[in-house]
């Protein structure tokens, strides 16, 4: 079994559902010393930020689990990379996957993204400032539009 944190879309449970069906959520995780970034390509990747922290959701994958995420952040052409780095659940130190894009300029998110975070973040109870910073992301607070439905955007 991996653990993975995630910090986008991949709070979301019902895309989790869907995408790892066996990934079991462990709870909320902190990444220190990062910061979430929309980048050029419209969406969530970290990098690095002294003083920064990233908060989002750890879960638990299997083998299966793990290569349908790795297909789906697309490890091999390299868009994403999986990097293991320690994140805090509780009072604990845990290493995790951590999804890094290649690309760190920033960008305006794809449409919908923004919302879909924002809302898997409240979902997942993140605490109240973090995720007025995550409404922040987007000039305005929000940016483009709303899905109907979770899966329009996976």
């Amino acid at each position: 079994m991996t653990l993975y944190f995630a910090y986008g879309s991949n709070m979301s449970r019902a895309l989790m559902r869907r995408r790892c069906p066996a990934a079991r959520e462990l709870g909320s995780a902190v990444l220190d010393g990062f910061r979430l970034l929309i980048n050029d390509d419209g969406y969530a990747t970290v990098v690095p930020s002294a003083g920064g922290r990233v908060e989002g959701v750890l879960w638990r994958l299997s083998p299966r689990d793990r290569a349908a995420l790795n297909a789906y952040e697309r490890t091999d052409i390299g868009l994403y990379r999986a990097v293991p780095m320690a994140v805090r659940a509780g009072v604990a130190r845990v290493r995790a996957l951590v999804y890094v894009a290649r690309s760190r300029r920033e960008g305006r998110p794809r449409p919908g993204y923004h919302a879909l975070v924002v809302e898997a973040a409240r979902a997942a109870g993140l605490p109240a400032p973090y995720v007025r910073t995550l409404v922040r992301l987007a000039p305005g607070g929000f940016c483009g539009v709303r899905p109907r439905e979770i899966g329009e955007i996976a």
